[in-house]
């Protein structure tokens, strides 16, 4: 993954940043006995994933042609090249 830059843009270090806190904020819910602290706090984890899905969709994600075409073991021509 290191090779296709993975994960190393705004859209996804904003919803990790995000779904972070709100597990962090749901786990000490969770001790302190608040299951509605807790509940809200997956709110917030499912919220990350929304901010980083329209983070992606406004253009901050990793563009969709920055993904190599991976080779399997074998091949010695990319896969539209064979005859």
């Amino acid at each position: 993954m290191a090779g296709s830059n993975h994960g190393h843009t705004p859209a996804a270090w904003t919803g990790v940043i995000i779904a972070f806190i709100g597990f962090c904020a749901a786990g000490a819910f969770m001790v302190m006995d608040q299951p509605v602290g807790f509940w809200a706090s997956l709110g917030v984890v499912l919220l990350g994933g929304v901010v980083g899905f329209v983070m992606r969709s406004m253009g901050m994600g990793q563009p969709k042609d920055a993904h190599p075409v991976h080779r399997t073991t074998g091949d010695s021509a990319p896969a539209g090249a064979r005859s």
